[in-house]
C-alpha cells in the first residue's frame, strides 16, 4: 500500500454545511444562529466573563491566594554538544564565557548542563547543575564537572 492509495473511511467525509440556502434545506431563515440581536450578527461574540452589564462573578469575588511565579528561579539549559562549539582557546566554562560566546543570555547565572551531544577535548565546566550523564561525558574526556 502506498500513500496515493488510502481513501477514507466511509462516512469519514461529510459535505460542507451550506447555511442560508432556503427553508427546506434545514438551515434556512437565521442559519443555525438562534434568533436576532448581539450574537446573530457577523464579528458578534461575548467575552468570556460577561454577564450583559451586570458585575461579572470574577470581580464580585475576593482575589486571595500566592503565586511563585514572581520568585522562581530561571535555569539556561544547555547540552554538552554545545560546548564543544567554543572556541578552542576556552579551557574553562562557566556563565560568563558562555555569555560571552552567546550560547546564554547575559546575566544568566543558573546554568544546567544536559547529557545530549558529544565533547572530546578537556574543559573546565563550572555550572549550578549536571544531570549524570552530562558529568560522566565531561569527566569522560578528561574535563571537569564543577558545581557552584
Amino acid at each position: 500500500m502506498k500513500l496515493h492509495e488510502l481513501k477514507n473511511v466511509k462516512g469519514a467525509v461529510h459535505r460542507k454545511k451550506r447555511v442560508g440556502c432556503g427553508e427546506g434545506s434545514g438551515h434556512g431563515k437565521t442559519s443555525g444562529r438562534g434568533g436576532k440581536g448581539q450574537t446573530a450578527r457577523s464579528g458578534g461574540s461575548i467575552r468570556p466573563g460577561f454577564e450583559g452589564g451586570q458585575m461579572p462573578l470574577y470581580r464580585k469575588l475576593p482575589h486571595r491566594g500566592f503565586n511563585s511565579y514572581n520568585f522562581r528561579t530561571e535555569i539556561a539549559v544547555l547540552n554538552v554538544g554545545d560546548l564543544s562549539a567554543l572556541d578552542a582557546s576556552v579551557k574553562e566554562v562557566d556563565a560568563t564565557a558562555l555569555a560571552a560566546a552567546g550560547l546564554i543570555r547575559n546575566g544568566e547565572k543558573t546554568v544546567k548542563i544536559l547529557g545530549d551531544g558529544e565533547i572530546t577535548r578537556a574543559l573546565k565546566v563550572t555550572a549550578a547543575k549536571f544531570t549524570e550523564s552530562a558529568k560522566a561525558k565531561i569527566e569522560k574526556a578528561g574535563g571537569q564537572a564543577i558545581v557552584a
